[in-house]
C-alpha cells in the first residue's frame, strides 16, 4: 500500500519512513501539507494519508477534509490525523473532518503496523465496492451513473473553454444478432465493442442496452477523426460461434453521432444533440458518421427516435 506521510520535521519523517517500510508499504514524505495534497491528488495509487497537526502551509484537520473531499465516494482514501496530545477533543474535531483513525506521536511500531493493515483491508474492500457501483459488469466501461457523474469534471474542462465532444454511437441491428445466435454471442459483442471504446484521457460509458458513449478533449474535427477509428476497429472485429464465423450480413457495425460543445450547453444539452445525430445516421443508412451540426433538428427526429426506442433497437 502506498502511503503519504506529513509531518514538519524531518526527523520525525525518518523515523515514521522507517516503521511503515518495515511493514511493507511504500511511504512519500512531505514536510508542506499542500505539496502532500497535491502528491495524493496526482497518484491515485495512494490509499494512506497520515498527518501530523500542525505541517507546512495547513493544518492537520484542514488536510485531512481536503483529502476527504479529494476522494470522495470515487476513490478509496484512508486518512489519518496523528497528535502528540492527548487533547480528547482534537481526535473528535478529526474524525468529524473526513479523518478515518486518529493515532498518538510517537506511535507504538506494532500498534502502527496493526493501523495501517486495518487501512490496507478497508481500502481493498471500499475499492472493490466503488467498481461494483460504477462499473458496467459487461464490457468494464463506466455504468451509466458512473459516466454522468465523471461527465461533470468535463462540463468543468468545457466552461473554462477548453474543447469537448461527444461521440455517441450503437450496435447496428443488435437485436437480429440475438436472436440469430443468441444472448451471449450479443453480450460478447457488446464486450468487444466497448473495449473499442476505451480511449486514453476520455470518458467513456455504456449507457445502456447497446448504447456507448465517449466524451473526448478535442473540438469537432478531433471528434470525428476518433470516431472514424472506432467505427473502422469495430468493423474489424470478428466472432464465431462453434467455429462459424459470422455470415458477412451479420458482420459488426455500429451508427455514430458527434457533437462539440457550445456555449451555454449543458452535458444533456450536449448529449442530446450527439443522440439526434447517432439516429440520423441510423435513419439514413447505419455504419455512418453524423456530425449534428450537418443537418436540421426537427420534431421528425425526436419522433423517429421514440419509435425506434419504443420498438426494436438497431
Amino acid at each position: 500500500m502506498r502511503v503519504v506521510l506529513v509531518d514538519p520535521s524531518r526527523a520525525v519523517l525518518r523515523v515514521m519512513t522507517q516503521l511503515i517500510e518495515e511493514g511493507g508499504h511504500d511511504v512519500v514524505a512531505f514536510t508542506d501539507g499542500l505539496k502532500a495534497l497535491d502528491h495524493v491528488t496526482q497518484d491515485n495509487h495512494v490509499r494512506a494519508l497520515i498527518t501530523s497537526t500542525q505541517p507546512i502551509n495547513i493544518s492537520g484537520i484542514e488536510l485531512c477534509a481536503a483529502a476527504r473531499k479529494l476522494s470522495g465516494a470515487r476513490r478509496a482514501l484512508h486518512v489519518v490525523l496523528m497528535s502528540s496530545t492527548e487533547d480528547y477533543y482534537l481526535a473528535i474535531t478529526a474524525l468529524d473532518n473526513g479523518a478515518d483513525d486518529f493515532i498518538h506521536k510517537p506511535p507504538i511500531p506494532d500498534e502502527l503496523r496493526a493501523r495501517l493493515r486495518l487501512a490496507d483491508r478497508v481500502t481493498t474492500m471500499k475499492q472493490q465496492l466503488i467498481e461494483l457501483a460504477t462499473t458496467d459488469s459487461l464490457t468494464g466501461l463506466l455504468n451509466r451513473r458512473a459516466f454522468f457523474d465523471s461527465a461533470a469534471e468535463m462540463r468543468d474542462a468545457a466552461e473554462t473553454g477548453k474543447p469537448v465532444s461527444a461521440i455517441m454511437f450503437d450496435v447496428d441491428h443488435f437485436k437480429t444478432i440475438n436472436d440469430t445466435y443468441g444472448h451471449e454471442m450479443g453480450d460478447r459483442v457488446l464486450a468487444a465493442v466497448g473495449a473499442q471504446a476505451r480511449m486514453p484521457g476520455a470518458t467513456s460509458g455504456r449507457l445502456g442496452g447497446e448504447e456507448f458513449c465517449v466524451l473526448t478533449h478535442g473540438e469537432l474535427a478531433d471528434a470525428l477523426e476518433s470516431a472514424g477509428s472506432l467505427q473502422q476497429s469495430i468493423r474489424a472485429l470478428r466472432f464465431d460461434q462453434g467455429g462459424q464465423e459470422f455470415d458477412q450480413a451479420f458482420a459488426i457495425t455500429c451508427s455514430f453521432g458527434v457533437a462539440e460543445w457550445e456555449y451555454g450547453d449543458t452535458i444533456d444539452r450536449i448529449l442530446r444533440r450527439a443522440d439526434m445525430a447517432m439516429y440520423e445516421a441510423k435513419k439514413t443508412g447505419r455504419d455512418r458518421i453524423v456530425a449534428s451540426d450537418t443537418f436540421a433538428l426537427t420534431a421528425s427526429h425526436d419522433r423517429w427516435r421514440a419509435a425506434a426506442r419504443a420498438g426494436s433497437r438497431g
